[in-house]
């Protein structure tokens, strides 16, 4: 059909102008076609973590009921399974049982062949009916370290050492909660009768007359699903066995330099024969409960597994246990509960999730788990001391080694146990089993330490670094976030450094955060969501994709640096929360290639520009494109491009 040329012209006029919209002030691209990089490759397969040889190494989630209390025909290494988790301790201390192998000769019994009964187990130090010491210089260094530790210990070490000791474990640990303890300790109904330190306890036991967990079952409605969770993980978990195998003495029967908190002499065993000290049984316990607390609870996950750990450490300061003692309790209690919750089924997992999410959010008033996990974060370390992320880290890694030097090969690739990716299934819910898997394997600690080189993997472990995610790519790595199923689906940070030469591709419609100092090289794609870089180095050495979704940059340090090329294409975002010090900048280290989408600048930190501010917000060793839509919060702006950037002139 003919049309009028003025109504032809329409469309052209039309197109020109939006060319001189897109393009803004200052615009040097030539007439030449836009040339769009192509997206990242990445390594072309993702990493994995097998499982070891299930026929040399028998996995302890398959052979949990082995470990059985009260049978010293099967506390072996052969035949239980919490003894044989802690089998790292026999480089340092071979006990009576096996002796044959250091060379030194014995004999069992028939019923029992080098099993030996309580009778036969002295508890004296020195005693080789016991067992004889084969690394000395580790072994006084684990007593030298309790001599240490109590005599420097202060009042309130002694009186923090004295209620871990004395009041049930859950109880104690569940101030984790932080904001959620008194939350937590009502809808549980948790009571406990230890709250200080008696004047007459020095001479007088006190035992706690509270119940410890709290009332579950059917009597306790609204939380009875949660506390017979977290009780579950006892199943199993006895640290009998190994104490009878490994016949260690505890630290004060080594030393008498070890200063025992004097309230708690009353509570010290005067039958050594039936008091050993590896492995920990209040360490144990107190990790067991910690995870079943934190698979319910993942928004105080962290913060949780650094009370588990405080707990070990205060049973060192008190004289009663050792650093190898402590470390064992939390090798052993991570494969128990790990093996309790893969017993658990989905339905009942999931009902003890639910209930403690719904109970929860009435005490706290919040709406859903993401306000949730803001409210569970919103004290400081006046009244929650574990509030520090960064205090906490440190102080994980130093209870998970407690200083002991590397005794081996430092170099072995680390080895995922069977079922230990279950402990993060509600920690990290986006990512898959193999995923989860990975990451263990990419946050566990160094091979070579004492105790930590159990064959399956579990000594190894690093749950608090996990919780924070990749440790590095080394495969592709992509992530689907569904914002709609809420929390940590929603809303995510990973703050490791990650290394590794893989491809991070962000999908689906959740929002990460990236905090860490990245170095991996593979580049990143980002197909969905938002994906905010909030480090400086958030990116890591290689190219930022843009296909759809949204990048911020929210760097409170400074600019965020994009080490190689930046391209966006006409359904991407990018968003700079810009501050006075450079923050929100985005540096690009080679070209920005920008094929449309939209660029949204908002302030950061008070920040206000006045106007007449020019603003540069995008910097690169050269520029092409324009984006077709800027958006500046609070103000009107004017884009204009430069060779090498973006800048934006504040109009009003």
């Amino acid at each position: 059909m003919y049309q009028p040329f003025a109504t032809r012209l329409a469309p052209l006029a039309a197109a020109l102008l939006g060319a001189f919209v897109l393009s803004g002030c200052g615009s040097s691209d030539s007439d030449e076609a836009l040339v769009i990089p192509d997206a990242p490759a990445g390594l072309g397969q993702s990493d994995t973590a097998p499982i070891a040889n299930e026929t040399s190494v028998p996995p302890f989630v398959d052979n949990a009921s082995s470990n059985s209390r009260g049978d010293p025909c099967h506390s072996t290494l052969a035949t239980n399974a919490g003894v044989r988790v802690l089998s790292g301790f026999l480089d340092i201390w071979a006990p009576s049982t096996q002796l044959v192998d250091a060379g030194v000769s014995v004999t069992g019994t028939t019923a029992c062949p080098l099993t030996f009964s309580a009778s036969t187990w002295t508890g004296i130090p020195g005693d080789a009916s016991d067992g004889k010491i084969l690394n000395a210089s580790v072994h006084a260094a684990n007593i030298q370290y309790v001599v240490d530790a109590t005599t420097k210990r202060t009042a309130a070490q002694e009186l923090a050492a004295y209620l871990d000791d004395r009041r049930g474990k859950g109880y104690s640990v569940s101030d984790g909660m932080g904001p959620l303890t008194s939350a937590w300790r009502a809808a549980a109904q948790q009571t406990t009768t230890i709250t200080d330190i008696a004047a007459d306890a020095p001479t007088k036991l006190y035992n706690d007359g509270g119940n410890n967990t709290g009332v579950g079952g059917s009597s306790n409605t609204l939380f009875g699903a949660v506390v017979d969770f977290v009780n579950s993980m006892g199943n199993n978990g006895s640290t009998e066995p190994a104490k009878r195998f490994y016949k260690y003495a505890r630290p004060w029967r080594w030393s008498s330099s070890v200063v025992v908190v004097p309230a708690l002499v009353p509570a010290k065993s005067s039958t050594a024969a039936t008091d050993g000290g590896f492995t920990s049984g209040h360490s144990a316990e107190a990790m067991r409960d910690v995870l079943g607390m934190a698979y319910v609870m993942p928004e105080r996950f962290q913060e949780l597994v650094a009370r588990g750990l405080e707990l070990g450490e205060n049973r060192i300061l008190a004289g009663m246990h050792s650093p190898l003692d402590v470390i064992s309790g939390r090798v052993q209690a991570q494969a128990v509960a790990a093996a309790n919750i893969a017993a658990a089924s989905a339905a009942t997992r999931k009902a003890a999730y639910d209930q403690a999410h719904a109970a929860l959010q009435a005490a706290t008033g919040t709406s859903d788990a993401t306000a949730l996990n803001t409210y569970a974060h919103s004290a400081t370390v006046s009244s929650d001391r574990f509030a520090d992320h960064d205090a906490n880290k440190a102080n994980t890694l130093r209870r998970l080694t407690y200083g002991f030097t590397q005794i081996a090969d430092k170099s072995k690739v680390a080895v995922v146990p069977k079922g230990a990716e279950v402990l993060l299934e509600t920690r990290l819910p986006y990512l898959d089993a193999n995923q989860r898997r990975v990451v263990l394997k990419s946050t566990a600690l160094a091979s070579g330490y004492p105790v930590l080189d159990d064959a399956e993997g579990w000594g190894r472990l690093n749950l608090f670094a996990a919780a924070d995610g990749y440790g590095s790519f080394d495969g592709d790595v992509a992530v689907t976030m569904d914002a709609s199923l809420g929390g940590f689906n929603a809303l995510d940070a990973w703050r490791n450094d990650i290394t590794g030469k893989g491809l991070l591709t962000k999908n689906g419609s959740g929002t990460l955060r990236l905090a860490g100092n990245n170095s991996w090289s593979g580049g990143t794609v980002v197909a969905g969501g938002t994906l905010e870089a909030a480090s400086t180095t958030a990116f890591g050495n290689g190219d930022v994709y843009v296909k759809a979704g949204t990048v911020v940059s929210n760097a409170s340090a400074g600019a965020v640096r994009i080490a190689s090329r930046y391209t966006q294409l006409a359904t991407g975002t990018l968003q700079l929360n810009i501050g006075s010090n450079g923050q929100g900048r985005l540096v690009v280290g080679n070209t920005a290639t920008l094929a449309g989408g939209t660029l949204k600048v908002t302030f950061a930190n008070g920040y206000k520009p006045v106007v007449g501010d020019t603003l540069a917000v995008l910097s690169a060793s050269k520029r092409a494109g324009t984006f077709k839509t800027v958006t500046v919060d609070g103000y009107k702006a004017t884009p204009i491009y430069t060779s090498t950037g973006v800048q934006i002139r504040i109009d009003g």
